[in-house]
């Protein structure tokens, strides 16, 4: 119950500022815009294709990057006064993740509207077990990027988490599929689970359910390694 409490302080904090939305949605947004007609037009993929990869820039650049947020927490000493609070450190963690999966979902959802707008036609059913999904995904994802800037600090992380988005983004086939790689960055590839998202949300958008259980599988166990690492470092005395 705490972790909702401490969520629920974040959001209110995050969405006095509508602004944080709108530029998370800027970048995949622009993509759709700019190209979307040339990758559907030139008949490389279909909206159902292009679509699903700009979900996963989206938790990408909005989870993957969240761990600016405790830098800066910190740095000031936001950080350490929390710890002192009656809120387990678990719950102190765990509300920060749920803010960013929740942001995620607002955001996500103003992409989607804004892809229909364009010609997106996708299974409603589809779109909304994609969503469940990938935000499982981001709940790992962000966890993981709390581990990554408490442990590099506030000069390493920034350029190490801006540099990693990159090749983990075209690895994950989002903008497009790796089905025609060269073998070894195909294994690359399948070693991430963001791989095996992208591949489930292209599946799930066009109705099928075809490679949706590996993805969880994947999903499942990204989580299940990331949750317990975070909050080992997050617990620690001197993070």
């Amino acid at each position: 119950m705490t972790a909702f409490v401490v969520a629920a302080h974040y959001l209110r904090e995050t969405f006095r500022n509508r602004f944080v939305i709108v530029f998370g949605v800027v970048q995949p947004g622009l993509y759709l815009v700019f190209f979307g007609p040339v990758f559907t037009g030139s008949g490389v993929g279909t909206w159902d294709v292009l679509v699903p990869g700009l979900l996963m820039q989206l938790a990408l650049l909005t989870c993957g990057l969240t761990g600016f947020n405790i830098v800066f927490d910190h740095r000031f000493g936001v950080l350490e006064r929390l710890r002192v609070t009656p809120a387990s450190r678990f719950a102190l963690l765990v509300g920060r993740v749920l803010k960013d999966a929740v942001l995620l979902l607002v955001q996500a959802a103003v992409l989607l509207a804004l892809a229909a707008a364009f010609g997106l036609r996708a299974s409603v059913p589809g779109m909304v077990a994609g969503l469940a999904l990938v935000i499982v995904m981001a709940l790992g994802l962000a966890a993981l990027s709390y581990v990554a800037a408490l442990t590099l600090g506030d000069e390493l992380f920034p350029p190490v988490a801006g540099t990693a988005v990159v090749p983990l983004l075209l690895l994950s086939g989002a903008l497009l599929p790796m089905e025609g790689a060269p073998a070894w960055l195909d294994v690359a590839s399948q070693a991430t689970p963001f791989r095996h998202v992208v591949d489930a949300l292209r599946s799930l958008f066009a109705g099928s359910t075809e490679g949706v259980g590996q993805a969880v599988v994947g999903v499942a166990l990204f989580l299940a390694v990331a949750l317990p690492l975070a909050t080992r470092v997050f617990s620690r005395e001197n993070a």
